[in-house]
């Protein structure tokens, strides 16, 4: 360790006595007189790599991270060094064609990170085919001011080797030797600045980095560029996964289940909601990007979802409800609901990883006797659900071929929920006359970003109206907008909308002896990705100014990161029409509990791999773990990228144990759930027991 140390030591005493030699040669002064655009292309790209990191994390650790500056500066100089090879032209082009990557970089990242609230990926260039569903969205709803300011850097550099050029430096004579010899120096400069990131790096740094999962946080240690390559390499994995590391991770998911199936009291178990479903019919409502704070709330008086609000407070009311979903969104939300398992690390399970072997709720319910089917009026192969409903165990997939769509009957992305509900009503009555038992799943379409069909959700008005007294003692409505013209606001028309088709589904399917002996579940797929600053009115409006009360006023309702993280919480609500079971369960829940929970109501047994629980088995010792790697108790919120929390309960004091604690098991519970994933493991240990005669206990 001692000869390392010195090995270090001696190398930057040469690099100190060679930078004095150059100070005191003008070596450096003429290198940046001489190479005006290459200084240019460090400098633009420098900028960029910063102003991505500043505009996505907004903590005083990321401002300062210098190693994210080290780590952008040695890539864009080793990159660059290479231009030297090149005669001025040649070197001018090469430059701006990689200052052109850095840039598109920057701006693929900043859009994605505003939708998703996190950095692109390689491994989704194959989700590019579902842009053509979804364009508008992006455009209305995502791209913002700062996601071009990037631009600048190709164009400053354009100019300032237009400028070079007019100088003559075109014409002046460089020899090869020159030409090599700084590309030499340029690259052992890289180098020597890499060097140095690397030696300041934390096992926890390296630790994040390999696993990928805290994106932020690779990101703000090892900037935007490493991050990219990292990921190039890391979207590889589906294949590698294939040819290395087949046994070491089919070891340690084995010990993970042996473990739990061991030390988990929670895991199984009876309870008193155990079989209180048993043999009913099912029909689960995935609600389009529905969030719990529609639930009981109103404007003027007016509620925004009134029927959603009545069936929660008629049913099983999951009230701390959160969605688990990556870059996979709404097709992550029904892997995470249906199998128990997360996302996976890189890319998405219904794309990436779809010939993989699933133990899914709507195949436990066909091994069951019950007839399984998806009805969607998009395109059956958006997110790949075609095959992955079918992998999934759904015995018939009705998807918008199989529904009568006219420009009258449609809003948004395709066919109003109203029109879809009404028509899915009528194939569920011909389902029924053949079979007694079903289990059905109804993807809701209307209430998607960028929620900006007003005129067809019907009229609702999310102003603020309040009468006032005038000085002649009679009485005048005053009207303030309030949330009318904001995203949050035309959210909240689009949510209205779509419980107005809830309401008239519920009445439908009455109508037609189907729900006498059925259990309807309601979940939220995820969150709207609204902006911050609209909850902040929200929560925060100041009528006198039409603006945000300032955080000094007492009635100022604070709504940081932690809060907007916290409001994510969408709706899981299970009812039946004889209102028997009426609770609110406030207990923390994630997704992934929806299937073990549900299994136990319905009378089977849930899949051996479930990562979750029954709620009603750990109750307030659960924990949602999400793909970040953040993580939420009845206690603590955990942020990950910041390493910070936020403890829930005033005055209560959270020990470093129980972080670490629960962090290690976070970690764990995500590599398990992407290994199995990757390597197909359900299929390997099926196929292993198979061999030995053994069943799965």
């Amino acid at each position: 360790m001692n000869k390392m140390k010195k090995f270090v030591n001696n190398i930057f005493d040469k690099i100190k006595t060679s930078v004095k030699k150059a100070h005191k040669e003008h070596v450096i002064k003429k290198f940046f007189k001489e190479n005006p655009v290459f200084v240019t292309y460090v400098i633009v790209n420098l900028i960029n790599s910063t102003m991505i990191r500043f505009f996505t994390i907004h903590t005083v650790e990321n401002y300062l991270s210098y190693k994210a500056v080290l780590a952008d500066l040695a890539v864009i100089i080793i990159i660059g060094s290479f231009s030297f090879l090149f005669k001025r032209k040649g070197r001018y082009n090469y430059l701006c064609a990689f200052t052109w990557i850095f840039t598109m970089t920057c701006m693929i990242n900043s859009i994605y990170y505003t939708f998703y609230t996190s950095y692109a990926s390689f491994s989704m260039l194959s989700l590019t085919q579902y842009l053509g569903d979804v364009g508008d969205a992006v455009v209305q709803n995502v791209i913002q001011p700062k996601d071009i300011v990037y631009l600048f850097a190709p164009f400053v550099l354009m100019f300032v080797n237009k400028k070079d050029k007019k100088n003559g430096a075109y014409k002046r004579v460089e020899f090869k030797e020159t030409r090599r010899h700084n590309a030499f120096k340029s690259l052992v400069v890289g180098v020597v600045i890499a060097v140095i990131f690397v030696l300041n790096l934390t096992s926890l740094d390296v630790s994040r980095f390999a696993k990928q999962w805290n994106k932020e946080y690779v990101v703000m240690k090892f900037g935007i560029y490493i991050y990219q390559i990292n990921d190039g390499i890391t979207s590889l994995q589906p294949k590698i996964n294939s040819m290395f590391g087949l046994n070491k991770a089919l070891n340690e998911v084995e010990k993970y289940y042996d473990d739990r199936k061991k030390n988990d009291k929670y895991a199984s178990g009876t309870n008193e909601y155990t079989d209180i479903f048993k043999g009913k019919n099912v029909i689960v409502i995935h609600g389009e990007s529905f969030q719990t704070i529609n639930i009981d709330r109103e404007f003027n008086g007016v509620p925004v979802a009134p029927n959603m609000s009545n069936m929660a407070h008629e049913g099983l009311y999951f009230s701390n409800y959160y969605s688990q979903v990556s870059v996979g969104t709404s097709s992550d939300a029904e892997l995470t609901f249906n199998t128990s398992l997360m996302p996976t690390q890189s890319g998405t399970a219904f794309v990436s990883y779809f010939d993989r072997k699933y133990i899914a709720l709507p195949q436990i319910m066909k091994d069951n006797g019950y007839y399984t089917f998806s009805m969607h009026g998009n395109n059956a192969d958006f997110w790949n659900r075609r095959v992955m409903h079918k992998n999934f165990g759904y015995e018939r997939f009705y998807s918008k071929k199989d529904y009568d769509i006219t420009e009258e009957n449609t809003i948004g992305l395709g066919i109003s929920d109203k029109a879809f509900f009404k028509q899915s009503v009528e194939k569920m009555k011909k389902i029924y006359e053949k079979h007694k038992k079903f289990y059905g799943l109804l993807i809701m379409l209307s209430n998607h970003t960028p929620f900006s069909d007003t005129e067809k959700y019907g009229p609702y008005d999310v102003s603020l109206k309040e009468t006032v007294t005038n000085e002649d003692g009679t009485t005048s409505e005053v009207t303030y907008p309030y949330m009318e013209g904001t995203k949050l606001g035309n959210y909240f028309k689009s949510v209205h909308y779509a419980d107005s088709a809830m309401g008239e589904l519920i009445t439908e399917l009455d109508e037609a002896g189907l729900l006498d002996n059925t259990v309807i579940v309601f979940y939220g797929d995820h969150d709207a990705r609204l902006p911050q600053k609209d909850y902040n009115r929200l929560f925060n409006y100041d009528k006198e100014t039409d603006g945000i009360k300032s955080s000094d006023d007492p009635t100022y309702v604070k709504f940081d990161s932690y809060q907007y993280e916290l409001n994510r919480k969408v709706p899981f609500i299970i009812w039946t029409k004889d209102h028997k079971y009426q609770k609110e369960i406030k207990d923390v829940m994630g997704m992934y509990d929806a299937m073990p929970t549900l299994a136990n109501m319905l009378g089977v047994k849930a899949s051996p791999y479930a990562l979750g629980h029954d709620i009603f088995n750990i109750k307030d010792n659960n924990i949602v773990v999400f793909p970040t790697g953040n993580w939420l108790t009845n206690r603590v919120y955990y942020n990950s990228q910041k390493s910070s929390y936020l403890a829930l309960n005033a005055g209560e004091a959270i020990s470093k144990d129980y972080i670490k604690e629960n962090t290690e098991y976070a970690n764990k519970l995500l590599e398990v759930s992407n290994n199995l994933i990757t390597y197909d493991l359900v299929r390997k240990e099926e196929e292993k027991e198979k061999a030995s005669g053994g069943t799965k206990k």
